[in-house]
């Protein structure tokens, strides 16, 4: 590990599969990782233990957790994330959940604590990083679309069950100012740099930036602060967005522009199945620096494979440049 890099307080902000793949390159530099997760979570796996058993959702935590397992033990990050299979009545209640929502549930009932659950799910795999939920309390996600309307819930805005194609406008949570945990403002205080991204814009990363505890924590905290761009735009979510588009609306749900820098994928060679309908993300810079006060960092961040994404490592390279 770089030694100037692993000394740093690195704190991560967001959730689901974008957080995932920046983690599996960030274990392999440092150590010192927090990680603060969005709870509007309230569709498959997680959504469904949320509304049965009243709990928070466990599966953006689920999937950090998995992320930062060790290599050597990715067999376990593997059956954390396998999803079950119900076919027949006797077995569909089970169906599409995912192990490890299972043993969070289960720790959260038998230690009675979301963060001892969290603190024993990780201690069983082998992570040392600080795990945090963005709130203490339920959110509903909600949004207004650009035709004025008014839609409610985060798998609504995640699947887009609205109509297009007027798309989103702006989101906000229920309730305005839900509890934040002292520990989640400690590591945004005490932090040397503060990453958002990559993640879907409305429903992973602007859910935790818009918390008023936390964006108020990011507009004085001294830290760098990087943001991550998607490698491709989600058709139903940020269709046609340039990097600054992504920016701007950054910048009118908070009010200001928290962002220093920005990483930036600039590798498009790799065609992106049509069947997903994802467009990679044009790079415009002709505001960056006068309207977000930001520099762009860019390089081949995509991944070969599966170019909806980040390729971790590629990630990790550049970052250890950056940080």
């Amino acid at each position: 590990m770089d030694n100037r890099v692993k000394s740093q307080k690195i704190v991560c902000l967001g959730g689901g599969v974008g957080t995932s793949n920046l983690l599996r390159g960030l274990k392999t530099i440092t150590s010192n990782l927090t990680v603060i997760t969005s709870m509007a979570d309230d569709g498959g796996s997680s959504g469904r233990l949320r509304k049965a058993y009243d709990i928070m959702p466990p599966g953006d935590i689920i999937f950090c957790i998995a992320a930062l397992i060790p290599e050597a033990q990715k067999e376990l990050a593997e059956l954390l994330l396998y999803r079950f299979k119900g076919d027949n009545e006797d077995n569909k209640a089970i169906d599409g959940h995912k192990l490890g929502n299972l043993i969070m549930l289960a720790e959260i009932q038998r230690t009675g604590d979301f963060y001892k659950a969290i603190d024993v799910v990780k201690q069983m795999f082998s992570v040392h990083a600080d795990l945090l939920p963005a709130t203490d309390e339920h959110v509903q996600l909600s949004a207004i679309t650009h035709d004025g309307r008014t839609v409610h819930s985060e798998t609504t805005l995640d699947l887009a069950l609205y109509s297009e194609p007027h798309g989103l406008k702006k989101i906000f949570i229920t309730p305005q100012n839900p509890k934040v945990n002292t520990r989640v403002i400690e590591s945004l205080t005490n932090a040397d740099v503060i990453i958002s991204g990559p993640g879907d814009l409305y429903t992973n990363q602007l859910p935790v930036l818009i918390i008023p505890e936390i964006k108020e924590a990011l507009r004085v905290s001294k830290a760098k602060k990087i943001f991550i761009l998607n490698t491709a735009n989600k058709p139903s979510e940020t269709k046609n967005f340039t990097l600054c588009d992504y920016l701007q609306a950054i910048s009118d749900h908070l009010g200001f522009a928290p962002f220093e820098q920005v990483v930036a994928n600039n590798n498009t060679s790799s065609p992106i199945p049509s069947k997903y309908q994802y467009d990679y993300i044009r790079l415009d810079t002709d505001r960056l620096s006068n309207d977000f006060k930001t520099t762009l960092v860019q390089g081949d961040l995509v991944n070969e494979e599966f170019p909806l994404y980040h390729d971790s490592k590629k990630l990790a390279d550049i970052l250890i440049k950056t940080l």
